[in-house]
């Protein structure tokens, strides 16, 4: 099967991997020295492919990484049970040697292990545990010690880490897991996710235990040069050619969110022949809204019609003044309180992301949808 030129929808890694050389930079930094990290941008910015590319970066005989998605997880038994089984797997070459490290580490818990067809790669811990069973503290600590055992160092990537928000007793999990993790010597964490405003309320807010948890990346867009530079080497790659006035017109609608442009390129290099051609693109922008009209129906068909009332005011150019009267009457959104809970729902949702005040659309292809379906008002 050929390569394809431009890969979304999944971690990329090597020619698809574009940028993101100060971003490299520091997480490598941070891995090599102990850094505790946490990386916050909105989905499909890359996060997911940057960690991966320092994990490989970072890994050696001195520095062993773990990586976790907790993604599936709904309760603190499903981390305890993911956390141990990662950990094991990933710093331990054999059989053996994991089965020791049980015996060494978990022995009071005495867990329940599933193997599959390679036990080298598939395998499960399931810890019989009472959340309130001071045990627990040895499952958090079984990376320290193992690092210390192994003498080397440990960094653990948790992706998804917003599920937390989502457990049971949240706060008090949190601290359980601040207070064994802060005092560890052997062992950094880098932790991320695709919920931003969950994840900027895990870190940011002062009442919670992960507040000021370690160094904060705010991953920010990859900027439009770097991305004509690599539109414009990957169709040359395959025998194809794409102006740099059409690499920047792909970036531009679809506001430099890496996981569009890499599929609108994409749409854009299936429609060309040789050369591509504005045709070209306009095919493809249609191609792409019409791909995802799917999900965004489902999004918003739960709406209730002051929230696409807000949504078609920002679709017009407001952005911050949402309660003056004209605006309120003029898009019917009721009441200045009213808009307050507007605002929280869509941000929820993950529809709306707002910024110094300024309120903004997050997903810039459901913007290019909107227009299509609400036909702002006059």
């Amino acid at each position: 099967m050929e390569n394809k030129p431009f890969i979304f929808g999944v971690a990329t890694s090597g020619d698809n991997f574009t940028d993101r050389e100060k971003e490299t930079e520091r997480l490598l930094l941070n891995f090599r020295h102990g850094v505790n990290t946490v990386l916050i941008s909105p989905r499909r910015w890359g996060k997911t492919s940057l960690v991966q590319k320092v994990c490989r970066l970072a890994q050696s005989d001195s520095l062993k990484i773990v990586y976790i998605d907790i993604f599936s997880c709904r309760s603190d038994r499903d981390f305890y049970d993911a956390f141990a089984s990662a950990v094991l797997k990933q710093t331990s070459s054999k059989v053996d040697e994991w089965l020791e490290n049980i015996k060494l580490f978990l022995s009071r818990i005495s867990p329940k292990i599933s193997m599959g067809a390679d036990p080298m790669t598939d395998f499960s811990v399931s810890l019989e545990l009472n959340p309130k069973n001071e045990d627990i503290d040895e499952i958090l600590q079984l990376p320290e010690k193992i690092a210390q055992k192994k003498k080397c160092n440990i960094v653990v990537c948790i992706d998804e880490f917003q599920q937390i928000a989502e457990f049971k007793d949240s706060k008090t999990f949190q601290k359980r897991l601040r207070s064994v993790w802060q005092l560890q010597k052997s062992v950094s964490y880098c932790l991320f996710g695709s919920k931003k405003h969950l994840m900027n309320e895990l870190f940011e807010k002062r009442s919670l235990p992960f507040y000021k948890f370690g160094d904060a990346i705010y991953l920010q867009k990859i900027g439009t040069e770097d991305w004509i530079d690599y539109i414009c080497g990957r169709f040359e790659s395959t025998g194809k050619h794409i102006s740099q006035e059409l690499a920047e017109k792909i970036c531009q609608v679809v506001d430099n969110h890496s996981s569009y442009v890499q599929q609108l390129a994409w749409l854009v290099w299936i429609h060309a022949d040789k050369t591509a051609t504005n045709e070209d693109f306009d095919a493809a922008c249609q191609d792409l809204i019409d791909q995802n009209t799917p999900l965004f129906e489902k999004q918003t068909e739960s709406l209730t019609t002051y929230q696409m009332n807000f949504l078609r005011a920002i679709l017009d150019g407001v952005d911050d003044e949402f309660t003056k009267q004209e605006v309120l009457q003029k898009y019917q959104l009721g009441s200045s309180a009213n808009v307050t809970a507007i605002k929280r729902a869509l941000v929820n949702k993950e529809i709306v992301e707002i910024e110094k005040r300024k309120s903004t659309i997050v997903d810039p292809v459901m913007s290019m949808w909107l227009k299509r379906e609400l036909r702002p008002q006059e």
